[in-house]
């Protein structure tokens, strides 16, 4: 069940970069409404990582040396990826991809580090911003249904989210591909 129609991501925040050669580091912060045990078990379960993330696994995320397949949500060839930390309910580390869980009033605030190239660097942060509001109403009980890849960039939400997260970060937004539509 989804509900994307009523859906429209907040402005812009919560997010940094630092800067370095091609590809950068990304960091987005963000406080859930969910404790850390809640959270974690979406980071790591498979079932639940398919509902809200850019990407799937085909193993648990959960041990360290694990290694998954990670399928990128509009690249069909998956990435052999290894879990290199994995200390429940509080960081955890695969791939490029960098996870804190902290606990605070009312919830989790879950800090994502991941590199990425830096001429797509504020598409990335829209894409997360959208996959984090994403997981915030999936732990609520009121999933929307994932939205990421090519059809999160026909969404209008993600085009602004683009705009100001550019703006944000110093960069020139990039190029939009062809045929992405409107919705």
């Amino acid at each position: 069940m989804t509900d994307l129609e009523n859906y429209s991501p907040g402005p812009a925040y919560g997010a940094q970069v630092q800067k370095g050669g091609d590809k950068w580091t990304l960091i987005l912060v963000r406080q859930l409404r969910h404790s850390p045990d809640k959270v974690w078990s979406a980071l790591i379960d498979p079932a639940q990582v398919r509902e809200w993330a850019p990407f799937v696994i085909d193993g648990d995320l959960g041990t360290v040396g694990n290694t998954v397949k990670l399928t990128w949500v509009g690249n069909p060839t998956p990435i052999d990826t290894k879990v290199t930390q994995a200390d429940a309910p509080k960081v955890l580390e695969f791939g490029d991809i960098r996870w804190e869980l902290e606990p605070g009033e009312g919830g989790t605030r879950l800090t994502l580090w991941t590199n990425i190239d830096r001429r797509f660097v504020a598409w990335g942060a829209a894409g997360w911003h959208i996959a984090f509001d994403v997981l915030d109403r999936l732990l609520s009980g009121s999933p929307i249904g994932r939205l990421a890849g090519p059809e999160a960039m026909k969404f209008a939400g993600w085009r602004r989210l683009v705009k100001e997260y550019a703006a944000q970060f110093g960069v020139k937004e990039p190029n939009w591909p062809p045929n992405t539509g409107q919705k």
